[in-house]
């Protein structure tokens, strides 16, 4: 895909996203309030790191399209990678706060102490926060996936752990008021079990761009892949030293080919100079590849 249509789509659903969930962090925030639900203001709190991480993924997405320059000789996709690094680590907070929140309620119950019944008003938030975010999560994947960018990916994760977030609150708080005082209890309980779902996506995240961001290799069946790719070269016969990483969406390639060592050098260039090609169209045409030919 074309990296300007690939930008123009990572920003344009970022900014759908982050001025739905401006609204939406609103109406939990009034409905939390009014409806006098500890589950519906975490909800909006959650809501608020989400325009948060929308607004993070415009700006870094923007930098990690910029070409290469005289300071960044590979590009600059790391920034996306750390995009995504930076929502997964806010989502990470946000999951860790709702668990010691909704622990901290259940401590109050268990104590003797009573909690109030939320509103209806917070039940109704609930739901249309489930079919909201619901659906933003799946337009969301969508362009993440047809663009191939981690970081507008990792904010789809996002608005589906909100999404599971109200599912959890939408039970807690419609437990609360339709089975009497004793099932209140159900709102913070709800909360904590939803924390699990948003703490494991935060994770799923957030480990892969540690590891990017550490330079950790290709999985081995990529670079099986490659391997491949290079001995199907009737001319090639081996090769060595494979070193990858990948680059925000770009993978980043050295290997070392044995050529025979009466071929010239002429030969031995275009040699190379196919191989190139062939691994670009198998992994993209921004593919970095230095490879360093060996007679033997």
């Amino acid at each position: 895909m074309n990296s300007d249509i690939r930008t123009r789509d990572a920003i344009r659903v970022s900014w759908i996203g982050f001025f739905v969930n401006l609204i939406l962090c609103f109406f939990k925030l009034f409905a939390g309030i009014f409806g006098k639900s500890t589950a519906m203001l975490a909800d909006a709190i959650h809501s608020i790191s989400d325009f948060v991480t929308d607004l993070i993924v415009i700006v870094f997405v923007s930098i990690s399209a910029k070409q290469r320059d005289a300071t960044h000789d590979y590009g600059h996709g790391k920034f996306e990678t750390f995009a995504s690094l930076l929502v997964s680590a806010i989502l990470l907070a946000v999951g860790i706060g709702i668990l010691i929140n909704g622990i901290n309620k259940v401590s109050y119950v268990i104590k003797g102490k009573s909690i109030a019944a939320p509103g209806m008003i917070a039940f109704i938030a609930a739901i249309v926060s489930i079919i909201t975010k619901e659906s933003l999560y799946w337009y969301t994947i969508k362009i993440g996936k047809k663009t191939n960018n981690q970081a507008v990916i990792a904010n789809a994760w996002h608005h589906r752990s909100d999404a599971l977030s109200s599912v959890g609150t939408a039970l807690g708080i419609g437990g609360a008021i339709f089975l009497g005082e004793k099932a209140h209890i159900l709102d913070p309980i709800a909360g904590i079990l939803v924390s699990g779902f948003i703490i494991w996506a935060a994770l799923k995240i957030l480990l892969p761009a540690i590891n990017e961001l550490l330079e950790s290799s290709l999985p081995e069946n990529l670079e099986n892949e490659i391997v491949d790719i290079i001995k199907s070269h009737p001319d090639v016969k081996d090769c060595h030293n494979l070193k990858t990483r990948k680059i925000g969406n770009i993978y980043a390639i050295d290997v070392h080919v044995k050529l025979d060592k009466n071929i010239t050098f002429v030969h031995s260039h275009d040699v190379a100079s196919e191989i190139e090609s062939k691994i670009r169209n198998k992994f993209g045409k921004e593919t970095i590849i230095n490879i360093h030919t060996e007679p033997i």
